[in-house]
């Protein structure tokens, strides 16, 4: 399997309404998803289907009383905010109070680059059309992680692996993986401390707002390892990691990592295969110690006594991932998974050596970049304001205003992904995964689709009293070679639905 399997991102936006500080983020997310469901929907739009979801089910064995959990966690709800289902099999809609766009399923990390891309295009077009539609001032949409004032909002990665693994050998063997992997996907952050107060530079811009090693929750009491037990798919074989301590990446490179070595580590997981303990002292502390040393000099104490760096640490996870794949695959390896391991390899070796050496690749290195030559060019501090709007504008995503995007139209940020395969995602599905099947319904029988969500697609046919849920539970299925041809065939969704049931 190497780094193949069913995977996802989702990533909430910061918002702002430039000289309108007191603007209404909730108004404003929702006209911005508002304006772009109207302006790209050609009839009925179909509401989120939230009936198999199950937030407050806990991996470790136990489900949390409703009446007990904090109301940002019931995201089971429907409570009026905007919410539509894309034709390439994403979602778009308002999580707490800002604009998210949850990628479709996709099988690889390039795949995984290529539609969370397409989602920075989607919520460029959406600003816009909020602008035009409601005769507004600006909206700015930033994809970053926090405000500088104590708030973070979250990317989140989904991986789809073996019901059969260990909860507690996830929890051992990811915990200093993600304590580490900061130094490859952070995203760099002026200001220490989850309001920024402290002067200085950061890895990632997630890390001080994580607080516990193990737990439920993703707005408070943030964990390293998030337990929430909801699949998305057939319960009784597939468990989905939630991981929310990733930054929100805008290098393809960072992002292409950030999926593929994770799913290196969870194969090497549900194999059983790494046979040395990583463990690592204080992982909360630890964590934001990594983040706080842009040097990457800090020593992290292991339990068998050692002391290394988090890129040494990251090294001893690359070297067992090599080992893993010559091991079990050798010459049959794939080219996903060897590029992964080259890159991760190649990216260790130099960040040791010196971190500007990643200046093309790495999000946080070609911030830091940025930032000293401005500290170097007029004298600055690190807690003067204009570093401030300096990091903030690195993560604007208008292609003509954002630093990232000027870097990249420069050469100065290695691409992936080609900007043509980028716009067709933006309205295709991935043919390889079960998104094929909900966006080619929504695209072919929009007026028929009443509701959709990851593991369903809910039919409203004339002539009949009861809505028809055709299940999706299986994300390898309702692929393009599987119902490709009978897409084709059926006229309407009355067709189909005949199809499927033999009639």
């Amino acid at each position: 399997m190497g780094v193949r399997r069913v995977m996802g991102i989702e990533t909430e936006y910061g918002i702002s309404v430039p000289g309108n500080p007191a603007a209404n983020s909730m108004v404003t997310s929702s006209q911005v998803v508002n304006a772009y469901a109207a302006a790209t929907a050609r009839a009925r739009r179909a509401h989120w289907d939230f009936e198999e979801e199950n937030p407050l089910r806990d991996a470790r064995g136990f489900e949390i009383q409703r009446d007990l959990a904090d109301p940002t966690q019931l995201t089971d709800e429907e409570i009026g905010l905007a919410n539509v289902i894309l034709t390439n099999g994403a979602r778009l809609y308002v999580d707490h109070a800002h604009p998210e766009y949850s990628s479709p399923e996709v099988t690889s990390p390039r795949d995984a680059v290529r539609w969370d891309k397409a989602g920075e295009r989607v919520m460029t077009e959406a600003a816009r059309l909020a602008e035009a539609t409601f005769a507004g001032p600006q909206i700015l949409l930033y994809k970053n992680n926090t405000d500088n004032k104590g708030a973070s909002y979250g990317c989140h990665e989904n991986y789809l692996m073996s019901r059969q693994t260990p909860f507690a050998d996830i929890v051992r063997h990811l915990t200093p993986f993600f304590v580490s992997r900061q130094v490859v996907t952070g995203a760099g952050r002026v200001g220490i401390g989850q309001d920024g107060h402290e002067q200085g530079f950061q890895l990632s811009q997630r890390a001080d707002y994580f607080e516990v090693e193990v737990g439920l929750e993703t707005t408070l009491k943030r964990p390293i390892i998030n337990t929430r037990d909801e699949p998305h798919a057939d319960p009784e074989r597939y468990r989905r990691l939630h991981v929310i301590i990733g930054d929100a990446n805008l290098s393809e490179v960072s992002t292409f990592l950030k999926l593929g070595t994770t799913s290196l580590v969870l194969a090497m997981v549900e194999a059983s295969f790494l046979p040395v303990d990583l463990t690592v002292d204080k992982p909360v502390t630890s964590l934001h110690q990594v983040s706080h040393d842009p040097t990457l000099r800090h020593l992290l104490t292991l339990a068998d006594g050692r002391r290394l760096t988090a890129v040494q640490l990251q090294m001893e996870y690359c070297e067992q991932a090599r080992k893993f794949v010559e091991d079990r695959y050798g010459t049959d390896t794939d080219a996903d998974t060897l590029e992964v391991l080259d890159r991760w390899e190649s990216v260790l070796t130099r960040l040791a050596e010196d971190p500007m050496l990643c200046v093309r690749e790495l999000d946080w290195v070609a911030k830091l970049a940025v930032l000293e030559s401005y500290r170097d060019r007029d004298g600055l501090d690190w807690d003067h304001p204009k570093l401030h709007l300096v990091d903030l504008q690195y993560s604007d995503l208008r292609p003509t205003k954002g630093l990232y995007h000027r870097l990249a139209v420069r050469g100065r940020m290695e691409r992936l992904i080609s900007d043509a395969s980028v716009a067709a995602a933006v309205h295709e599905p991935p043919e390889d995964t079960r998104a094929y099947f909900r966006g080619k319904c929504l695209e072919r029988y929009a007026d028929s689709v009443a509701a959709a969500s990851w593991d369903s697609v809910i039919f409203d046919l004339p002539g009949r009293d009861a809505l028809q849920r055709v299940p999706t539970l299986e994300p390898l299925r309702g692929t393009r070679a599987h119902v490709g041809e009978l897409l084709e065939r059926c006229r309407t969704a009355g067709d189909l639905l005949a199809a499927l049931s033999g009639g």
